[in-house]
């Protein structure tokens, strides 16, 4: 079974997407099992591929026999090992948290919430084990298909913010088709080892120029990197809440990880460092990003939406990382992803509780009976709010100092002040919500909530309003996780992300 590792991992998940909706066709309780059961599955092979990498090493697959360039091939290397088991992790633990969600927000849609919910796993992980670059666009069509369906059946304003999703992403998956056309009419192959031996020859050949440009353009709106990021506020903030915990914390990654793997592992690292500076810009649309995202996110009055533009944010440190192009820069964008990750994932769980219980998550509405109310959601959501703005020994911190220490190794001063100052930005949106909770009512502040007295929204009996322990345990493991990853940094770079650094950087 283990070399058959990389393609048993996507296998899984597409056939727990095909099953649930015939699961659920018998009885529509048996569908929420049957998915879950794919996705910890799933989950398991993924850290049973990291091992193996970390043991025997690189683990390739050829799909049907067929030997590569002609055939299809998957690839279980270091960093599509690691981003596997990221992916897979964060998507078991919203999987775990999602039931009592989708039946409260989406009772009539729960079976095909969760089909297609695994039908954008496998697309993810497609994406992340694929050694083939036509492949590579195929899963990425399938995960976004899917995202867009997931967003859709969100709130009233949804469908308008998939369509607005749609017609972007379609922009940016032609523009990295065209790109794939340019590079596979100079070379005259897909697999991403074999293009990679032969671009050294014909790299300053103008298609391949033009198809790399096309390429990153592509990737850049799939990243939601600024000013590209147009759909992304709607989409996160409409999405219904289990939809949001999937899609936010993962869906963006994917670009960052295709990004690295084109511009450094495709091309010669100094390529689009050198010779075609892509990375300059890179550097500083993050930058800009990063500090768009922070100030948006101050201005915001509801909880989801908060987090949408504080994912424009992230996105720009992890998008700075890749810029820089150095190996601690890598190191910082790929840990960051990690961090992030969990760190977004679990906000939105913590979203998911307060709407499951007070019906919204409006900030103007905390106040001190939240914290009363619901105690251990709202600790975990303290120990995520650290992590985002970088208090070690939080998941947060360690990898803006990997970022910041890539940062002074280039002489960018200017990313370094940036990432300070947007740590602090950070600071001041997410403690807004911790003095509403801590430290006093929201009444006190003279807002009021579309007019609406904060007291009325919370029952009297504060006793009963912490969820269940399917919703809870997966956010107090998230919350707890971010102190473990921060200590456990050390093991992780050394260990995992060192490897992932490729010849040459």
């Amino acid at each position: 079974m283990i070399e058959h590792l990389p393609i048993l991992i996507p296998l899984t998940l597409l056939m727990g997407a095909l099953l649930t909706p015939l699961a659920g066709a018998l009885r529509r309780s048996f569908a929420y099992p049957a998915a879950l059961v794919s996705i910890l599955a799933a989950c398991g092979l993924s850290f049973l591929g990291l091992h193996q990498v970390l043991v025997r090493g690189t683990m390739r697959y050829h799909l049907g026999g067929w030997v590569p360039p002609i055939g299809i091939e998957y690839v279980l290397d270091p960093l599509a090992s690691f981003m596997t088991v990221v992916i897979l992790t964060v998507g078991a633990l919203v999987f775990v948290h999602s039931r009592d969600v989708v039946q409260n927000e989406l009772p009539e849609k729960m079976v095909p919430f969760f089909s297609v919910s695994l039908l954008l796993l496998t697309g993810f992980c497609g994406i992340v084990l694929t050694g083939d670059l036509f492949n590579l666009y195929v899963f990425l069509e399938i995960s976004s298909l899917a995202a867009y369906a997931l967003i859709a059946v969100g709130e009233k304003p949804s469908p308008v913010a998939a369509f607005r999703y749609l017609l972007v992403g379609t922009i940016g998956a032609s523009f990295f088709l065209l790109g794939l056309g340019f590079l596979y009419m100079i070379t005259g192959s897909l697999n991403i080892a074999d293009v990679a031996d032969i671009l050294p020859s014909v790299v300053s050949e103008p298609p391949v120029v033009v198809g790399l440009v096309l390429i990153v353009t592509g990737l850049a709106i799939k990243m939601a990197l600024f000013p590209m990021h147009g759909w992304l506020p709607d989409a996160y903030t409409y999405a219904p809440s289990a939809g949001s915990a999937l899609i936010a914390p993962i869906g963006t990654k994917i670009g960052a990880y295709v990004l690295i793997r084109i511009l450094f592992y495709l091309f010669d690292p100094n390529y689009s460092r050198l010779q075609l500076p892509l990375t300059s810009i890179v550097i500083w649309l993050s930058i800009a990003g990063i500090l768009f995202g922070s100030i948006m996110a101050m201005a915001q009055k509801e909880l989801k939406r908060m987090l949408a533009y504080s994912s424009v944010a992230q996105i720009g440190y992890i998008g700075l990382g890749i810029g820089l192009a150095n190996p601690l820069g890598l190191v910082g964008a790929v840990l960051h992803t990690l961090n992030h990750a969990f760190m977004k994932g679990g906000l939105f769980l913590v979203v998911g509780n307060l709407r499951t219980r007070l019906g919204h998550s409006t900030i103007p509405l905390f106040d001190q009976t939240l914290r009363k109310a619901m105690p251990w959601t709202m600790a975990s959501y303290s120990l995520m709010a650290l992590s985002m703005v970088g208090i070690p020994p939080t998941a947060g911190f360690f990898s803006k100092w990997y970022l910041v220490l890539a940062a002074i190794e280039d002489s960018n001063w200017t990313a370094v002040g940036m990432i300070l100052l947007s740590s602090l930005l950070t600071a001041v949106y997410f403690f807004r919500v911790l003095e509403r909770v801590y430290v006093r009512n929201s009444s006190s502040t003279g807002e009021s909530g579309e007019g609406m007295n904060p007291r009325e929204t919370m029952p009297s009996d504060v006793e009963s309003m912490e969820v269940n322990a399917s919703m809870l345990v997966p956010t107090l493991v998230i919350g707890g996780g971010l102190v473990v990853l921060g200590l456990l940094n050390t093991v992780i770079v050394t260990e995992v992300l060192m490897r992932v650094i490729p010849p040459g950087l």
